[in-house]
């Protein structure tokens, strides 16, 4: 072992677990004080980084319970416990359950812009974040997290996936695996904005897949999918098919924002 390695094992053991946070903290401080945190979507300085200042937090409108328990969308008033709204009922969705942060509009909607087309990737964390507390019944039980996946073509445009992202830091939050690579694109699909649902739904028809080396993994398993929103659900109901055909259990959806469609609410 050379001197430096020694060095560092006498510097790691002397200092102990406490005095190497204590270290952390230090840094982080200094860095706070060259480069002031700022807020995620107005860039004021905010006393902590990766987070909101007040008055954009004021401006996310956050999901609260009661809310739907397929859906996830939210009540105006108390149902009663497993409630469903309308939509659930005359549309009942392929997944179990589907939670979200907060409803598509605002400063959720400029977050999900920010991060998706402007190439924000240092806002994953903090958006996973909120994302873990709002489906935190989603991992009551052991979970493996599968994103939704970009054809190769967006990603290059693109330069990331940001589901991918996103359920990278959900696993970071929640200890729960990741598989990456479980599900596939199999030919680039027209863009979903501003298509109808009847659109949306024959463009995605059969352009995802259970990846060879994810078969084995989500046989049996329990599966959170992720994806930044959950608008008409084509996307995710696509993707939850195939890996309901792989042979998947219980497929939960975890999204940051969720579409406010009026016929999801009672």
């Amino acid at each position: 072992m050379s001197a430096n390695a020694l060095d560092h094992q006498k510097i790691h053991a002397a200092l102990g677990a406490r005095g190497i946070a204590l270290f952390g903290q230090l840094n982080r401080c200094l860095l706070d004080f060259l480069l002031p945190p700022r807020c995620l979507t107005c860039n004021r300085e905010i006393d902590r980084s990766g987070g909101l200042c007040p008055t954009c937090w004021s401006e996310v409108p956050f999901i609260e319970a009661p809310l739907c328990d397929r859906y996830g969308t939210p009540f105006s008033h108390d149902m009663g416990e497993g409630a469903v709204s309308p939509r659930a009922i005359a549309e009942p969705p392929l997944f179990d359950r589907a939670r979200a942060v907060a409803i598509y509009s605002g400063k959720a909607r400029e977050m999900v812009h920010r991060f998706k087309y402007g190439a924000r990737r240092e806002l994953a964390a903090p958006m996973a974040r909120l994302m873990a507390r709002a489906g935190q019944e989603l991992f009551e039980d052991d979970c493996l997290l599968v994103p939704v996946p970009l054809h190769w073509t967006r990603r290059i445009e693109r330069r990331f996936n940001q589901a991918a992202d996103l359920a990278v830091e959900l696993g970071r939050e929640t200890g729960q695996p990741v598989l990456l690579q479980g599900l596939q694109r199999t030919r680039k699909t027209q863009r979903q904005v501003g298509l109808s649902g009847k659109d949306r739904i024959r463009n995605v028809r059969g352009a995802f897949a259970v990846s060879e080396a994810g078969r084995a993994r989500v046989f049996g398993q329990r599966i959170v999918l992720v994806d930044d929103v959950l608008t008409t659900g084509s996307t995710v109901q696509t993707c939850v098919r195939v890996l309901r055909s792989a042979g998947a259990g219980q497929v939960d959806v975890l999204t940051f924002a969720l579409a406010d469609l009026t016929s999801a609410s009672s």
